[in-house]
């Protein structure tokens, strides 16, 4: 399996919030996420670190 968690970084804490991210996309209003069974999300945020081996993706509020 290659999908990712998704990682936000507010105020020096990481949330989880997507599991099994199969798709990111970068977007004028942000990064668009989704999941291998088809859960989508929007969020206002910029990509810190992608670590695919450890299948995490940490983002980070704008």
């Amino acid at each position: 399996m290659c999908e990712a968690n998704a990682y936000l970084l507010r105020d020096g804490e990481e949330e989880l919030i997507m599991k099994n991210v199969d798709i990111l996309r970068p977007e004028t209003n942000g990064i668009y996420l989704q999941d291998i069974f088809g859960g989508q999300r929007t969020i206002k945020a910029r990509i810190r670190e992608m670590n695919l081996v450890d299948h995490r993706i940490l983002l980070e509020e704008e």
